[in-house]
Formats: structure tokens, sequence, C-alpha cells
């Protein structure tokens, strides 16, 4: 059965890899944080425990489809980047996400690990389509999917509501 993306992609960078067990601290570190959680969905806790870590680390590990992958930097968990995988006549199409730890913001890394992560995405579930839907006040995201070479298709007013606030949300799409 394929289980999925082929990994470790080993960029400049980071590499992107399975989770592990392992990585329960590091990835509570870096997701406590609001500055995070502010432009991610309400599902993402916050605050974020080493016990929501390791509930999230225990389903990821166990799915049969490999479809949600750590961000690694110096051998240590620093993000998450991932598919929501489409069905029935969407099977072909998959939402995009991706998060990383405050500490590396600014740095180039999201740029370069979209881009292949997307690239690899494509080939390993047979896609025709990729797509997200940053927060429009989330500029940084927006950047770093048009880096990436996915285009903005529109604005969805009032599209989300996020922390007590009616937000827009962008819908961008890679597509081959």
């Amino acid at each position: 059965m394929n289980r999925g993306l082929k990994t470790p992609l080993v960029l400049t960078r980071c590499t992107i890899r399975e989770w592990r067990a392992d990585d329960a601290a590091d990835l509570a570190r870096h997701a406590n944080d609001t500055g995070v959680a502010a432009n991610l969905r309400d599902a993402f806790p916050n605050p974020y425990t080493v016990d929501d870590a390791n509930i999230f680390l225990a389903r990821v590990i166990n799915d049969q489809l490999m479809i949600n992958f750590c961000l690694d930097i110096g051998g240590r968990a620093a993000g998450g980047i991932g598919l929501r995988l489409g069905s029935d006549i969407h099977r072909r199409t998959a939402e995009f996400g991706y998060w990383l730890g405050r500490a590396y913001w600014n740095c180039g890394i999201m740029s370069e690990a979209v881009g292949a992560f997307s690239d690899a995405a494509f080939e390993a579930f047979d896609l025709r389509r990729l797509y997200a839907e940053p927060f429009a006040n989330n500029r940084a995201s927006a950047r770093v999917l048009e880096k990436a070479g996915f285009i903005l298709e529109g604005r969805m007013k009032n599209n989300v509501m996020k922390a007590g606030q009616l937000l827009d949300s962008l819908i961008y799409a890679k597509t081959c």
C-alpha cells in the first residue's frame, strides 16, 4: 500500500520527515505560541501542551496514509506540513497547510519547504491541484505560497471566524 510521500526530503534549510513519538516536547514548545495559533484553524489547540502533542502524534504516526509531516531543523521538530486529500469528484485535489515555530520565521525555510513538498505531493498522491486558504491578513503565508508557484485565485469575503473576528481568506492554488 502506498503510504504517501517518500521521506525524508532533505532540503538546504530543513528536512521534511515523518513525525516521531519523541517529537512531543519540541512540537509543544514551538506550537504553544499565540502568534503561530493566530494563523491556523481553531482545531490547532491554544495553548498547545505536551498532552496535545502526544494526542496528535499518536494519531498521525498510526495513519495508514502518511499526509502529515514534521519540519525538522537541526534534528529537532520545528513545525509541520501536510495535506487534506479530497475525495469523490475532488479526488485529484488536496488542501495544503503548514506552520513553523516563531524562532525560524523569516529564514526562507517555509518557502523552500512548501516548494519541495508541493512538488513531491503531486507525484506521491497523483494530484492535479493543491490549494491553500491563508487568512487575508497573513501576508507572510501568502508570500510563501507565491514564491512556491501558487497563484492567487481569489478572496473569500467574511469566510472565517477567528478569535472573535470575521476575516476574509485567500485561495491560492498550484496545478500540474
